[in-house]
């Protein structure tokens, strides 16, 4: 009875008998947060981004500006010329980036190449094809016997780059994210929109938005948010939804009157990136790291992944029924092809096998001519 009327009335003081009640009752799985934080802490996390769009959009910019690195100082700039005859290429920059203690596997894929041609008839084929290698290669992984430490190469998110020079969407545009959008999130963006005036940018977007809906194109969707999230994450998830619809304008860095911003200098003034007045790339970065990355591996991971996975055992249980060997309901997948290490281990354990055979049988040789 006692503690009954401690807990209704709500005190923030309780006699010793109840302190002690309680704590008998207290049985401690309120620390598994706790328990799942540090081992993922521990374990780190991965993260794979794809950037697509024609050269000179800012794509290498914007992911410099993101994540505050320079992954693309290596690289060669090409003349017009070479990006005509350059064919689609998919190139993969890794990067180890530690914040606060928690380990990030930043993974950039990169696509030079597209939309550069004059003839760009299905020049999305080598990204769609990439995308489902990366989900064929998890699916062997996951089905084979070590599944410990499987590495997720699966792309996360895709940033499409949108020419600001337009009136909408390009035939390119609409065909690629359709070939995509059931295989990836996609963040389609208004590059370099600041060469265009705040009312050429708003109906830019809601020409983008309704071509959107009138085509069928999937673009990544916020998450509802929860009732018990605070006021302040509900009003940035408003803004959210509002101010993308998958679209945001690009800068780069310069230095002006003698103060370092990032932005880009022009002869009338300067255009600053995080200055949410003048570009979303604060929203945007908001949106892709702090608050919805997770959500963004797990809409890989629960549907276009599960989808994948779905469509290939259905395929293999097809095969299997026409073949008439159905005398395991699990599909055996083909073993992958060995890399030069494991051959190497491979024959340095037959020959090993072998010599123990030979020894084997000179031992046996003996003891029969002993025997004799």
């Amino acid at each position: 009875h006692h503690v009954r009327t401690c807990y209704n009335t709500r005190t923030k003081k309780s006699c010793l008998s109840c302190s002690s009640l309680l704590e008998k009752q207290y049985v401690g799985f309120a620390t598994l947060p706790n328990q799942v934080h540090r081992k993922s802490v521990k374990k780190g996390f991965d993260f794979t981004l794809m950037v697509a769009g024609e050269s000179g959009m800012g794509k290498s910019t914007l992911v410099n500006s993101l994540f505050l690195t320079d992954l693309y100082k290596d690289r060669k700039l090409l003349n017009a010329e070479e990006r005509i005859n350059q064919t689609v290429e998919i190139i993969k920059h890794t990067v180890d980036i530690e914040e606060k203690g928690v380990k990030l596997k930043l993974t950039i894929v990169d696509t030079p190449g597209f939309g550069d041609a004059v003839n760009n008839n299905e020049c999305w084929k080598p990204i769609t094809d990439y995308i489902d290698q990366q989900f064929e290669q998890y699916f062997r992984d996951e089905s084979g016997l070590n599944r410990k430490n499987i590495q997720d190469n699966r792309v996360h998110c895709c940033l499409y780059f949108i020419p600001p020079f337009g009136h909408g969407l390009r035939p390119v545009d609409v065909e690629f994210m359709k070939a995509l959008h059931e295989k990836v999130n996609i963040i389609p963006l208004i590059a370099k929109a600041d060469c265009l005036t705040p009312n050429e940018i708003k109906k830019l977007k809601d020409r983008i938005r309704e071509e959107i809906d009138r085509f069928g194109i999937k673009v990544y969707q916020f998450p509802e948010c929860d009732s018990d999230e605070d006021e302040e994450f509900k009003q940035l998830d408003k803004e959210l939804k509002v101010t993308f619809s998958g679209r945001t304008r690009v800068k780069i860095k310069t230095t002006a009157r003698g103060q370092r911003v990032r932005g880009r200098l022009y002869p009338w003034g300067i255009v600053e990136v995080e200055n949410q007045s003048h570009c979303d790339f604060v929203k945007l970065r908001n949106m892709l790291i702090r608050s919805h990355m997770h959500d963004l591996k797990d809409v890989t991971c629960d549907v276009h992944y599960e989808n994948y996975r779905a469509q290939c055992i259905q395929e293999m249980t097809s095969k299997l029924a026409q073949d008439n060997r159905m005398e395991s309901p699990i599909p055996i997948l083909p073993l992958s092809t060995p890399d030069v290490d494991t051959e190497k281990l491979i024959k340095m354990k037959d020959e090993e096998l072998k010599r123990m055979q030979e020894m084997l049988n000179k031992m046996q040789q003996q003891m029969h001519d002993k025997d004799q």
